[in-house]
C-alpha cells in the first residue's frame, strides 16, 4: 500500500468503534493495514464507474458443460463466442467447494470447486469480462474446517459461531425460512449445544461479534477483489449481526461493517463494487445505500414480482406507483440499482409488502402453482407461515404453456425490454438469455423447488438451438441481443441518466430516460396487455426498436414495446430550464436563510 493514508486510518477507527469495544480497535487497525499490504498487488484496476454499456450475466459456473472440459473453461468458450459484444460483467454464483444449497453452504471460501476448474479459469474469464464473485459470509457449511475446529474446541476457532439457548424467546427474529432457527450439535467432549442457523442446518451463522471473524471476512473479500472480482455480491448480508430482543436483521452494526468493507476496498483496490443482496421490503432494501458510503448497488428486489404482477393482471398501476418513488433514492455519486427479473433463486414476495395486499400475493402464488411452479414459505414467528418466494422460471411465469413460440417471445421480450430500459444496471440470468422454461424434471428428481430454474445444459445442444431459426432459444437470445445493442449506444440508458414515470393508462407502463449532457431522451412505452392500446405523447422522433417514425400518437399491438428517441422542443426546453433555475434559486434562498438563522443562534448564545 505504500504510505498509510491518515484519513483512511481515521475512517477505520470511526467505523470500528461503532461495532467493537475500544480495547480491540488499535489491534484491528494494525491487522487490517497488514491485510491491505498482503493483497495490494491486485490494485491495478480501472476505477471507471458503470455506464450504459454495463450488462451483467448471472450464471452458475456449470450451467453449460461439455465432455472432458472444466465447466468454467466451457463458460469462457461460450462467452467468448456468443457474449463478447453484449455482456460486460459475468456474475458467477458461488464457485467454491460446498455441501448443499447449490453452492450457498460454502466449505472453503478461498478455493475454487475442483468440479468447476481452478483459479486459472477465473483469470482467463477476467481477461475479457469484468467478474462478479459471491461472498457468502453470513454462514458457512457444517463440513467446513471452521466448524470442525469449533466442535473440537480448537482455540483458533473459539467464538466463531453463535451458541444459543433453545429455551429463550426468538419470536422477534425475522425468518426467511420455515426451518428451525437453532440446530443441535455435539462437541468433541460430548457436550450438546445449539448453534444459530438462519437458513438451514447446513448453513451455520458466523459470529461477527468476534473481531477475528471480521478479519477473516476482510481477508476473503480482499482475496476476491485481488483475484479478479470487479464486483462482490454480499449474499443475505442483512442477517450478519444477531442481538437478542431484536429482529436480528439490518442492525446498525451490519451497516457499519459493510461501510468498513467498502472503505477498505476503496483504499486497497479502488474500483471494486459492492452489491448487497437483501430480499426484504423495498424501504429496508434501499437502506443499504447508506449515505453513499455503503453499497454501490442494491438488488432491485421489487422489480421482478411487480413486473410479473403487472403482466399477469394486465394492469400497471402497482408497478407505476412503486416506480414513481424511485428517483431520489440512489442520488449519491457511484450508487445505482442492480436490476434483474430472474435469478438462480425464485421471485421474492417480501419486497411487495407495501405495494401488494395479501390477496394479490395469494394470486401470484396461485398462478405459480397453476403453471407447475412451487411456493416457498417463511416462518412469521407466531406459528404462522406466509408466501416468501415463487419458485418458477420467469419465462414460464409470464407466458402460458400453450402459447406459440412467437407469442412467448413477444411477451418475454416485453418484460426484458423493461429491465433493459429501467434506471440502473441490468442483470440477465443465463436461463432468461437462453429462453429456458421450467425444468420440472430437475425439480422433481432433486426434490429442491429452486431447481426449476437451474437446469444444467450441454454446450452442443444449446448452440444447435441458438442456430435453429424459429426456436424459442434462438428467438429470445437474438431478440435480447438486439435490444442490448440498442441500449449500449444511447446515453439516455446510462445509470446516471434521469428517469420520469408517465401515467398513460393502466394497460401501459411508460417512462422517459434522459441524459442532461447530450440531451438524448428516450420515451419507453410498454403494452403489457393482450389488447392493442392507443396512446398520445407530445413528442416527435423515432422508435429505436422498429425504426419507424413517431409523430405524437400510435396504437401499440399486444405486448408491443417502443423506445422513442426524441429531443425537447424549444418551448419545452425553455420551460424546463426556467423550472430548474427556480429550484436552484429557492435552494439558494433557503441556504441563505439557514445561514442567517445559524448566525443569529450563535449570536444569541454569545
Amino acid at each position: 500500500m505504500g504510505a498509510v493514508n491518515p484519513e483512511f486510518v481515521l475512517r477505520l477507527e470511526s467505523l470500528l468503534s461503532r461495532v467493537y469495544p475500544k480495547e480491540h480497535i488499535g489491534d484491528l487497525i494494525k491487522k487490517i493495514l497488514h491485510l491491505g499490504e498482503k493483497w495490494n498487488y491486485g490494485a491495478h484496476r480501472s476505477s471507471q464507474w458503470v455506464d450504459g454499456t454495463n450488462i451483467y450475466l448471472i450464471t452458475y459456473g456449470d450451467t453449460i458443460s461439455q465432455p472432458d472440459k472444466p465447466p468454467l473453461a466451457t463458460l469462457n468458450h461460450f462467452a467468448q463466442k456468443h457474449l463478447k459484444d453484449i455482456i460486460s460483467d459475468i456474475h458467477i454464483l458461488p464457485m467454491y467447494p460446498y455441501s448443499s444449497d447449490d453452492g450457498f453452504s460454502v466449505i472453503d471460501y478461498r478455493r475454487i470447486d475442483e468440479h468447476l476448474g481452478g483459479w486459472s479459469d477465473i483469470h482467463h474469464l477476467s481477461a475479457n469480462f469484468n467478474m462478479m464473485f459471491d461472498c457468502v459470509i453470513n454462514h458457512i457449511s457444517r463440513s467446513s474446517e471452521w466448524l470442525k475446529g469449533y466442535i473440537k474446541d480448537d482455540p483458533y476457532y473459539h467464538d466463531y459461531f453463535i451458541e444459543a439457548n433453545p429455551e429463550l424467546d426468538y419470536s422477534r427474529v425475522v425468518r426467511p425460512r420455515a426451518s428451525p432457527l437453532l440446530t443441535p450439535f455435539i462437541k468433541a467432549d460430548g457436550t450438546e449445544l445449539y448453534l444459530w442457523t438462519t437458513f438451514s442446518e447446513d448453513q451455520i451463522d458466523i459470529n461477527f461479534k468476534n473481531p477475528q471473524v471480521l478479519l477473516e471476512s476482510i481477508d476473503v473479500i480482499l482475496q476476491y477483489a485481488a483475484s479478479g472480482a470487479q464486483s462482490i455480491r454480499l449474499d443475505a448480508i442483512g442477517y450478519i449481526w444477531k442481538e437478542m430482543g431484536t429482529t436480528c436483521i439490518h442492525r446498525p452494526q451490519t451497516h457499519n461493517i459493510i461501510k468498513l468493507w467498502r472503505t477498505i476496498l476503496d483504499e486497497v483496490i479502488p474500483g471494486t463494487r459492492i452489491i448487497t443482496e437483501t430480499n426484504v421490503p423495498h424501504n429496508e432494501n434501499i437502506s443499504y445505500f447508506g449515505e453513499g458510503d455503503e453499497a454501490h448497488m442494491v438488488y432491485q428486489f421489487a422489480l421482478p414480482p411487480l413486473t410479473l404482477h403487472a403482466f399477469l393482471r394486465e394492469d400497471t398501476r402497482k408497478l407505476t406507483q412503486w416506480a414513481q418513488g424511485l428517483n431520489a433514492e440512489a442520488h449519491y455519486p457511484k450508487t445505482t440499482y442492480f436490476n434483474f427479473l430472474s435469478s438462480h433463486d425464485g421471485i421474492g414476495l417480501r419486497p411487495t409488502e407495501t405495494f401488494l395486499d395479501d390477496d394479490e400475493r395469494k394470486y401470484l402464488a396461485q398462478e405459480t402453482l397453476r403453471k407447475e411452479g412451487r411456493v416457498s414459505y417463511k416462518d412469521n414467528g407466531d406459528g404462522t407461515h406466509s408466501p416468501y418466494e415463487l419458485n418458477i422460471n420467469y419465462l414460464s411465469a409470464i407466458t402460458e404453456a400453450d402459447d406459440s413460440v412467437e407469442l412467448k417471445t413477444r411477451k418475454f421480450l416485453a418484460a426484458q425490454s423493461l429491465l433493459l430500459a429501467f434506471m440502473g444496471v441490468p442483470a440477465i440470468y443465463i436461463h432468461s438469455l437462453l429462453g429456458s422454461e421450467n425444468d420440472l424434471e430437475g425439480m422433481h428428481q432433486s426434490g429442491l423447488s429452486r431447481r426449476i430454474n437451474r437446469k444444467k445444459l450441454h454446450l452442443d445442444e444449446v448452440e444447435a438451438e441458438l442456430e435453429k431459426k424459429g426456436s424459442l432459444r434462438s428467438e429470445v437470445f437474438n431478440g435480447l441481443k438486439r435490444l442490448i445493442e440498442i441500449r449500449r449506444t444511447h446515453p439516455a440508458f446510462s445509470p446516471q441518466a434521469g428517469q420520469r414515470i408517465f401515467e398513460l393508462s393502466e394497460k401501459l407502463f411508460a417512462f422517459e430516460r434522459y441524459d442532461p449532457k447530450s440531451e438524448n431522451r428516450i420515451s419507453c412505452i410498454f403494452n403489457i396487455s393482450s389488447q392493442s392500446q392507443p396512446f398520445k405523447l407530445a413528442v416527435e422522433g423515432k422508435d429505436l426498436i422498429s425504426g419507424e417514425p413517431f409523430s405524437g400518437q400510435m396504437r401499440l399491438q399486444p405486448w408491443q414495446v417502443v423506445w422513442i428517441e426524441h429531443k425537447l422542443k424549444a418551448p419545452e426546453r425553455l420551460g424546463r430550464l426556467r423550472r430548474w433555475r427556480k429550484k436552484i434559486f429557492i435552494s439558494l434562498k433557503r441556504s441563505d436563510a439557514n445561514r442567517l438563522l445559524t448566525g443569529r443562534t450563535k449570536k444569541a448564545k454569545r
